[in-house]
């Protein structure tokens, strides 16, 4: 597992708590925009999970702070990998949201699945630069992907509830709370009026049967629930 600071207790601690981490969990310093920082990191493996992404709506520089470490972090990490041969499958955790922003109509009659790429377009046209940043990420990943012939798939969860090892708030447990408080959700209030709920056991249970099974391919939608806005706001 990669961290940007080893020395920072902030960062690592928590980490070296996890069940069996004194035996099994070596960590390593690497930059997502430093090309050649995973080589280290990656040399050796058999699978790769690549889960690291600035999560964030509201951005004084999108390009920098969200699209650069999203696109360029990805790509990055894919370089190092296609130096090792013994890497067979390379995981990415992409989101919903680089699959349901595009320019077609969310009515209660269409089926929003794999197949839907948000458009870029739309997405600067709407200012929904976290967006835009998974898209592109994702979009770069499958380019290099099939040019370089890794094996890769993409797990697309929605807002992700469920226990935290760290004590601060992730931004799908940020994204309940604004509608619990009657906060305006720009992204989802914008393309649905529900909110799509994933428990993250089942998110860490689905990278692993993707990696683990021979058949997994292409992008898998991780999705347990919908549920409608106004009873998200009364588990307040």
């Amino acid at each position: 597992m990669f961290v940007y600071s080893i020395d920072d207790p902030k960062k690592t601690d928590r980490l070296l708590l996890l069940d069996g981490a004194k035996e099994r969990l070596k960590l390593f310093k690497a930059n997502l925009l430093e090309e050649g920082s995973f080589d280290s990191v990656v040399d050796e493996c058999v699978g790769v999970f690549h889960t690291a992404s600035p999560v964030f709506l509201a951005a004084s520089d999108p390009q920098a702070e969200l699209i650069d470490p999203a696109v360029k972090g990805t790509l990055n990490v894919l370089k190092s990998c296609s130096k090792f041969s013994s890497i067979k499958r390379f995981i990415v955790t992409s989101s919903i949201v680089a699959i349901m922003c595009s320019r077609k109509p969310l009515t209660p009659v269409v089926i929003l699945d794999e197949t839907w790429f948000s458009d870029p377009v739309t997405c600067e046209e709407s200012k929904l630069w976290y967006v835009l940043s998974k898209t592109l990420a994702e979009e770069a990943a499958w380019k290099f992907a099939k040019e370089n012939g890794i094996d890769m798939i993409t797990m697309n969860p929605g807002p992700v509830i469920g226990p935290l090892l760290q004590s601060t708030t992730t931004f799908s447990v940020d994204t309940i709370l604004n509608l619990i408080n009657v906060l305006n959700n720009v992204l989802f209030s914008r393309y649905l009026n529900c909110i799509i709920f994933v428990d993250i056991r089942d998110v860490e249970n689905a990278h692993i049967q993707a990696f683990e099974t021979p058949s997994a391919s292409g992008r898998y939608c991780l999705v347990e629930r919908v549920t409608p806005h106004s009873e998200t706001q009364d588990i307040g």
